[in-house]
């Protein structure tokens, strides 16, 4: 297969460092950089912007490895920078460890000529070379590497299509799904947000001949986010400003909406804050939102509802990951019929329950908190692209039962109560209706997390969820309790669904 080539022209050293920060963007564990180019030609440039870029600081010390022949940092994706040019056989490659810091890190490989034919296959190429008062970068390769570093490059034009092409870009965050944040800033002027949303790659069909996206209605583009964000903005949500869009790639430009969450300085939560959360909640809650949402003039975004098939293949998750893992096999047909049976009754319960905009993963951490502010624009919320017309009672479920934060039953209590406080100060609420709700919710979305926090381990490798699991239990426990839920929970217990495993 062919490499593909692309050009960039540098004009000067602040280009060809800028050129380093966004291949740095793009660097994943088990990526190889094969930086090419005569004395004088920049590479020592590109790779202390890359270096220092991972690492997060302008001012990093990054040596020449000329007679070390290789420096390792403990970067964001420990990166390890080789100098080739003192190699005296190709053979010595395995001395240096090559092999060995691409399975826990990154390579940049200065005098690539060196290695011979011991250079990885799918090493991303990159070649500086003069051109009349600046220098070109030549990047070729195939794979994913040089994907993303294409991707990556496409971001970089954006930024200067918006008037932000000399920011730095920096990683911000990342999530479970393809998405990633950089915070891009320059000069005299509030950082910015850069998102990058690829568009949804739909995965093998799951039931019905649909993928599992499909079903569960997942946003495929990002002209979700935009719709909803602008819809949210303009009835006093606090969101994103959006200051540039190519909706084509998936790339936004957003207002920097802060970085302080809800956890104190000991780690633990904040009750006045998930409060504030759910009077926020309350004053969505009490508002008409319609279905079909404007992303640009002419594009539109169509709020898929929660309905039973996107409940019941999210519940599935508990019986396709979970049950395997705490068994050691599959889960049998007779469970599973047991299963749909009890969920499909209680999700007949769920009809005639107020329907809302409800935004699906309203926990903290995607809550900023913004002291400096008052009344609702204290809060900050992101990441809404996934919101779908769904029972109100959820998005108080995912608020109280943080997944990723232990929340006592105490504050889950007072979040609760100022949610439906709030929702009686203006009008009639059924708060009996709202309790049962709240109960089926949190249950779907604790099962369903159960399911989801073992498939990033098992089939992402992620491991680092399953310490989430005993809190997970915990608050299934809690919605359980509820009457309406009794034959659920007996069907859980009889299968130990609910007992303490160790990861």
């Amino acid at each position: 297969m062919a490499k593909t080539v692309l050009e960039r022209f540098l004009a000067d050293e602040a280009a060809t460092a800028r050129l380093g920060e966004d291949l740095a963007m793009a660097l994943r564990t088990g990526d190889s950089i094969a930086l090419k180019g005569d004395l004088g030609a920049g590479k020592s440039t590109l790779a202390r912007a890359l270096i220092r870029a991972l690492a997060d600081d302008a001012n990093l010390e990054v040596p020449s490895p000329t007679f070390t022949l290789v420096q390792s940092y403990e970067t964001r994706i420990p990166v390890h920078h080789f100098d080739l040019y003192r190699l005296s056989s190709p053979d010595e490659l395995d001395e240096l460890g090559l092999d060995d810091t691409l399975a826990q890190g990154a390579a940049l490989i200065e005098w690539p000529e060196r290695a011979g034919d011991r250079l990885p296959a799918n090493a991303l190429q990159v070649e500086l070379a003069e051109q009349g008062a600046g220098r070109v970068a030549r990047l070729s390769g195939q794979g994913p590497a040089f994907e993303r570093a294409a991707r990556s490059l496409a971001m970089r034009d954006f930024l200067t299509s918006a008037g932000w092409g000399e920011a730095g870009r920096r990683h911000f965050v990342g999530d479970a799904s393809a998405r990633s944040y950089e915070i891009v800033s320059r000069p005299g002027q509030a950082s910015r947000v850069l998102m990058n949303s690829p568009r949804l790659v739909l995965g093998p069909p799951v039931r019905d001949g649909k993928p599992y996206a499909v079903i569960a209605h997942t946003a495929q583009s990002v002209a979700a986010f935009v719709a909803i964000d602008r819809a949210l903005l303009a009835a006093g949500v606090g969101v994103p400003a959006i200051h540039a869009q190519d909706l084509d790639q998936g790339f936004l430009l957003l207002e920097h909406l802060g970085s302080e969450g809800f956890l104190g300085s000991d780690g633990h939560p904040i009750a006045e804050r998930y409060e504030a959360a759910a009077e926020l909640l309350a004053m969505m809650h009490g508002k008409a939102w319609p279905d079909r949402m404007e992303a640009a003039p002419g594009v539109f975004h169509e709020v898929p509802p929660f309905d039973r098939d996107a409940m019941l293949i999210e519940a599935d998750l508990l019986v396709d990951w979970y049950v395997p893992w705490i068994t050691g096999k599959p889960a049998s047909d007779e469970l599973r019929a047991g299963y749909h049976k009890e969920w499909n009754a209680l999700l007949d319960r769920l009809a005639g329950q107020e329907y809302t905009l409800m935004l699906r993963d309203f926990h903290s951490p995607n809550i900023i908190w913004r002291a400096e502010r008052s009344g609702f624009d204290r809060l900050g919320i992101v990441d809404v692209q996934d919101a779908l017309i769904g029972p109100a009672a959820y998005d108080v479920a995912s608020l109280a039962m943080d997944a990723r934060v232990s929340v006592s039953p105490e504050i889950e209590r007072r979040t609760v109560d100022a949610y439906i406080a709030a929702r009686h100060a203006v009008g009639a609420f059924d708060e009996t209706s709202f309790a049962e709700a709240y109960a089926i919710m949190a249950a779907q979305r604790n099962s369903k997390i159960l399911g989801i926090f073992v498939r990033l381990e098992k089939r992402d490798g992620k491991p680092y969820y399953l310490k989430h699991l005993p809190r997970i239990r915990d608050y299934l426990r809690r919605a359980l309790a509820h009457p309406a839920l009794g034959h659920l929970k007996e069907f859980y217990m009889a299968h130990g669904l609910l007992e303490e495993r160790s990861p």
